[in-house]
Formats: C-alpha cells, sequence, structure tokens
C-alpha cells in the first residue's frame, strides 16, 4: 500500500492500488457486464496502461474519454493516471459536431470511446479505442482495437515507477455554448473528503449506487470516493429511474448519488412501484448538479425518510455548501451552509461583502479551486482567496445560503433586478406543475421581460392556465416578476447533468 501511495501520489491510479491491496476479493464496481473485485480491476487497468504506452502514449499525450457508466471509464482514468497522461472527461450529451470541436480544442491524441458515439471516430489523427464491448456491443471498426483486446494482449511494455501527476480536465456543463475544459490538479490533501464526511454520512466499504454521470465532476468525484473508501460501486449504463429504483433493493445500497432531475423521476414512478420497492438500507440519499425543486426535497423526505443531502458546487470551487436532512425538512430551498475547509461569502458588486440576507454574487474559497481554463481568455474573478462561482445568493442569520440564480440569467426589467429562480420556485410549487423553467428575454419598453416555460404533471390536461401562473405570481411577487408570456412545452431541454439549456428554450 504504501508503494502504492508513493508510485501514484494523490490519484485515482493510487486509490485503485491502495483498495486493491487491501481488499483484493471485494466486489470494486457492479455494471451492466456483472461484478468485478478490485485486484481484477487494478490488474486490467495496468494491463491497458501497458497497452497504451505500447502504442506511444506517455506524459505529454493527452486522452479523451468518452464513455457512459461503466468500468471502462475506471479502467481509462486510471490508466492514464499510470503513464502520467492527461485525461479528458468527454460529455456525452455533446453533438456529434460539438464533440469535435471540443477534442480539437483540448488537443486530444487518444480517444477511448463507447460505440454510442462511432462519429468521433473518424476524427483525422486520432488514435481510438473502444471502452465499452459485452457480446452484444456494436463494433467501431475491426481496425479499431478494444480495451478488453488491449487487456488480454498483455504488452511487456514497462510503466514508470513515479510518472507525472496527469491532471483532470473536466468540461463544464455547456448550458451557454461550447463547454469549456476545466484543468484540476490531483488533490494534495485529505480536504476533499473531510468536506464531504463533515456534512454526510458516508462509510467505508458500503454500497454506492452512482446513477450520475462519472464524466461530470460529481459522478466523477463520487466514484472516485468509493473507490478510495474501498465501497462498492454500482454503476447502470443508462439511467432509468425503474431500474434504479430495482438496483436500490438488489444490491441494498447504502448511499445514492443523483442529480436532481433523476431523483424528481424516481419519485415519478407509480406508487404501487415505489412502494414496494425495499429501500430501508438507504443511508444517504446525496444530490448535486443542479437545483432541487421544493415539490422534489418534500416528496424525497416523506418517502425515503431522512436521508436527502443536497450539494451545491460548480466545477471550479468543487464544494460550496451542504444542506442535510434536517435543514431542508425545515428549509426546502436552501443549499445549506460551508463544508469543514471551505469559506463561503456574498460580496457585491464592489467586491466587499453584503449585509445578511442581501442577494449579492456567491464566492467560495477551499482547497480545491481548479486551476484554469483550458480556453485562452477564460477566468474565474478571484478576491481574496475567494473564487466568483458566477451566482446570486443570500445567507440568512443563521448562515444558511439561498440560491437566486446565475448572475448572467438576472433580468433587468423597467430597472428593477428580477431573480428567475425566484418565480421557478414559486411556479413549481403551483398544482399540476411538473417542472419550470424562467427567463429573461429582451423587450423594447422593459429592457428585459421573464418568460415562464411549465411542464403540467398530465400532458393531456389544460390546467393549469396561463392566467392562473400570472395570478399566483402577482400575489406572491413584485409585479415586476410576472412572467409576461408563459408556454406549456412536454419536457425541459436539459442536458445529461441534469441542468436546463437556457438558449435551447431561446429556441422553442
Amino acid at each position: 500500500m504504501g508503494v502504492a501511495a508513493l508510485r501514484w501520489d494523490v490519484t485515482p491510479a493510487a486509490a485503485l492500488a491502495v483498495s486493491a491491496r487491501r481488499f483484493p476479493h471485494r466486489i470494486a464496481l457492479i455494471d451492466d457486464a456483472g461484478p468485478i473485485t478490485y485486484r481484477t480491476l487494478d490488474d486490467e487497468s495496468t494491463a491497458l496502461a501497458k497497452a497504451l504506452a505500447s502504442l506511444g502514449v506517455d506524459a505529454t499525450s493527452r486522452v479523451a474519454i468518452l464513455c457512459r457508466n461503466h468500468r471502462g471509464f475506471l479502467h481509462a482514468v486510471v490508466a492514464t493516471g499510470r503513464i502520467g497522461a492527461d485525461h479528458i472527461l468527454m460529455n456525452t450529451g455533446l453533438a456529434g459536431a460539438q464533440l469535435t470541436e471540443v477534442l480539437r480544442e483540448q488537443r486530444a491524441d487518444v480517444l477511448i470511446v463507447d460505440a454510442d458515439f462511432a462519429e468521433t471516430a473518424a476524427i483525422p489523427g486520432l488514435k481510438v479505442i473502444q471502452a465499452w464491448t459485452p457480446a452484444d456491443a456494436a463494433r467501431l471498426g475491426t481496425n479499431i482495437p478494444t480495451i478488453a483486446e488491449l487487456v488480454a494482449n498483455r504488452s511487456n511494455t514497462r510503466l514508470p515507477f513515479r510518472p507525472r501527476v496527469g491532471r483532470s480536465i473536466i468540461l463544464t456543463s455547456g448550458t451557454t455554448g461550447t463547454p469549456k475544459g476545466a484543468k484540476r490538479s490531483a488533490p494534495r490533501n485529505p480536504l476533499a473528503a473531510a468536506a464531504l464526511l463533515s456534512r454526510i454520512p458516508l462509510r467505508a466499504g458500503s454500497i454506492d449506487l452512482i446513477c450520475a454521470p462519472v464524466f461530470h465532476s460529481w459522478g466523477f468525484g463520487a466514484l472516485m470516493s468509493a473507490i478510495a473508501m474501498g465501497s462498492t460501486a454500482v454503476l447502470q449504463r443508462q439511467f432509468d429511474p425503474a431500474a434504479a429504483l430495482h438496483a436500490i433493493a438488489k444490491y441494498r445500497v447504502d448511499s445514492l448519488f443523483v442529480v436532481p432531475i433523476m431523483l424528481g423521476r424516481i419519485l415519478q414512478l407509480p406508487k404501487d412501484e415505489l412502494e414496494a420497492a425495499d429501500t430501508s438500507t438507504l443511508r444517504a440519499i446525496i444530490a448535486c448538479g443542479s437545483a432541487i425543486p421544493a415539490p422534489v426535497v418534500v416528496g424525497s423526505l416523506s418517502r425515503f425518510g431522512p436521508t436527502l443531502y443536497n450539494i451545491y458546487g460548480s466545477t471550479e470551487v468543487s464544494f460550496a455548501s451542504i444542506a442535510t436532512p434536517k435543514e431542508l425538512a425545515a428549509h426546502p430551498t436552501t443549499s445549506g451552509r460551508a463544508p469543514f475547509g471551505t469559506t463561503l461569502a456574498i460580496l457585491g458588486d464592489d467586491g466587499r461583502p453584503v449585509p445578511s440576507g442581501t442577494v449579492g454574487r456567491v464566492f467560495v474559497g477551499n482547497s480545491m479551486l481548479f486551476d484554469g481554463y483550458t480556453r485562452a481568455g477564460e477566468s474565474k474573478q478571484v478576491i481574496d482567496g475567494l473564487m466568483d462561482t458566477g451566482d446570486l445568493g443570500r445567507l440568512d442569520s443563521t448562515g444558511l445560503l439561498f440560491l437566486a440564480g446565475r448572475a448572467d440569467d438576472m433580468a433587468v426589467s423597467g430597472g428593477e433586478n428580477v431573480y428567475p429562480q425566484e418565480v421557478e420556485r414559486l411556479i413549481t410549487e403551483l398544482p399540476g406543475v411538473r417542472e419550470v423553467a424562467v427567463i429573461g428575454v429582451p423587450d423594447a419598453e422593459f429592457g428585459q421581460r421573464l418568460v415562464a416555460f411549465v411542464v403540467r404533471m398530465d400532458s393531456e390536461s389544460d390546467t393549469p392556465t396561463e392566467e392562473f401562473v400570472k395570478t399566483a405570481v402577482k400575489q406572491s411577487l413584485a409585479r415586476f416578476s410576472v412572467p409576461r408570456e408563459v408556454h406549456f412545452i412536454d419536457a425541459l431541454p436539459r442536458n445529461p447533468t441534469g441542468k436546463v439549456v437556457p438558449r435551447l428554450l431561446r429556441q422553442l
């Protein structure tokens, strides 16, 4: 264990190696191909690293990983770490042209990819390796090797004993355009884990169902936490609410890692199906990636008991705040408090703290801030060691954080600042509403106006009506917060991490 830690530093490669030496016969991961032990997973990852090295991959290389949730993703991450190469975690929700653009911008040398994304395999000069290859999987081509084949060949290429510590490049959500690459170095201390454990009762050796996409910082962090703690990670290539509920009962899951839209879809399953599932082993449901609607918070606490934890953070600042079940029961819309080792501040446009209860810009300080974007000219403002999240929020008198939305989403209507998230929260709680998004659009008279996009519980119903929604907002909020238009649609356009994509709403 000591040699493994010395050799690969604080990286995924070291985490798997240490756990494989502690718990060689324990099941490390269960995916759609079945279970695999820590020893086998570690051995196969080393074999893949040697195969990559024999193909010319070294510490100067950049390896793009475009995989859904399965063992091939972890094979690739660990293998690149054992060579010292950087890895780029590609967003599986990007369209073909966007994928090509990102691969070129990130200067990828190698692409490890599922067959689902065959169009990316044709980029000239890019070495391609197929990741997911069970018996029923399509082949990208006879000239494209698979991870399974490279592992089986057992290359004798020597790996460096103490390679460079490669970087993780994680893409931003891309809700406003092509995703940017955010560079992350390996953590130099245990504060990242301490931040989580200070507010969430995770434990070693547990069974963790990770539904959140592992290419995203949240799913990736959940997977690596499970591996580091010797737990068993349960992965499903594609999220299905009924399958997730079944997995909780089948594997006696302790911790469920989701993005909020996934939790909402589980709660939307038929009542008899929800009640029949044995979820008594669940100790923690941890949601992150976007705001949780208050009805989902209330529904989760009612159905699963005091198990829900809400994490607010971003690719750039990592964990900013965590809300516990007790805090959510009292305040369903809170984002919680700063965890251990983290500082939260609400600053005005002048960079100074605003009074308690006043909306301002959310800044975060911790040991997990990112190293910067890969795109030239892009940066985040830092004031006194605190990084701008790009979000607006307020802290109440007890230190609880309440978000008001993105700073660039704030609309100025008739000279008044309007926060769409406030309006969204109110409309979401109306009867007959499943979900809602509110955005600001240009207006010749007022500068900007709000437009609401509402998904009804019953798509065949004509309630709630536009007038009902407007009246409800008018009764609770200022007149300038009332949407000028209300559109009823079948579903909100979301990316794979559950975030609504405003630019797609503007095209409706």
